[in-house]
């Protein structure tokens, strides 16, 4: 699997690299809906690590292609 983000590193709302994902507002209606990547919230700072990035974003790949395709 190929890591789309640092795997030991930890991302804030706000950091460039979410915007891979989605946008602040974006991230926002994910976690309200409980349907985005696992997070911590800390106060009122939501931090990311990048493994759970990884392992959200490998959950959610689409492979194409195969038979019939």
């Amino acid at each position: 699997m190929t890591n789309l983000f640092e795997q030991n590193r930890n991302y804030v709302v706000g950091d460039e690299e979410l915007l891979l994902i989605g946008d602040r507002n974006k991230l926002a209606q994910w976690r309200h809906k409980g349907i985005g990547p696992a997070f911590y919230k800390l106060g009122r700072k939501i931090i990311y690590t990048g493994a759970d990035l990884n392992a959200w974003a490998q959950a959610n790949k689409v492979e194409t292609g195969g038979e019939g395709a």
